[in-house]
């Protein structure tokens, strides 16, 4: 049987709901069973031999919902591999990636027990419309890289110990 994979995600306005579903996708490609959700709603994690957890980050902070997640189940990840990613740079050039990581690193220094065997910093999404004053005057942009985040999740399924042939 295949491995049981956990992905649950932090989001505001869905942006990195799309994301984990991405990733789920590419998961089960490799022929994980994977389950996406929201990362307030998780209850346990029985039944699942990885967990990838994700959140975006909002004004140098990684969403509390994801932060919640690592404090709920603080020392009870047991053999668990752990992989965690963040949304959040307005653009992919290498230096807003390098400060969104410090961002998402600073969230995880509360968290020592907590290794991942791989950290992810995608670039994130700004929706106007759906923000207020004052940045509700910024650009719209999105600078999700879907290739570089497929890539990501192809090398979590070689971690995690996913059959790399994927499924027809």
């Amino acid at each position: 049987m295949g491995k049981s994979i956990l992905i649950a995600y932090a989001t505001k306005h869905g942006a990195t709901r799309e994301v984990a579903e991405s990733i789920g996708r590419v998961l089960r490609d490799h022929g994980a069973h994977v389950t996406v959700h929201p990362a307030a709603e998780i209850t346990d994690l029985d039944g699942f031999n990885a967990i990838v957890l994700g959140g975006a980050l909002y004004t140098g902070r990684w969403l509390r919902d994801a932060r919640h997640v690592l404090a709920r189940f603080e020392g009870r990840f047991g053999p668990r591999q752990v992989a965690v990613f963040a949304l959040g740079p307005k653009t992919t050039q290498p230096e807003d990636i390098a400060d969104a990581r410090r961002q998402l690193d600073h969230a995880l220094q509360r968290f020592p027990e907590v290794e991942p065997v791989s950290i992810a910093v995608f670039g994130g999404v700004i929706d106007p419309a759906q923000l207020h004053f004052p940045f509700s005057h910024l650009p719209a942009s999105d600078a999700r890289d879907w290739r570089e985040i497929r890539r990501w999740a192809d090398d979590l399924a070689t971690i995690f110990g996913i059959s790399t042939a994927l499924a027809s």
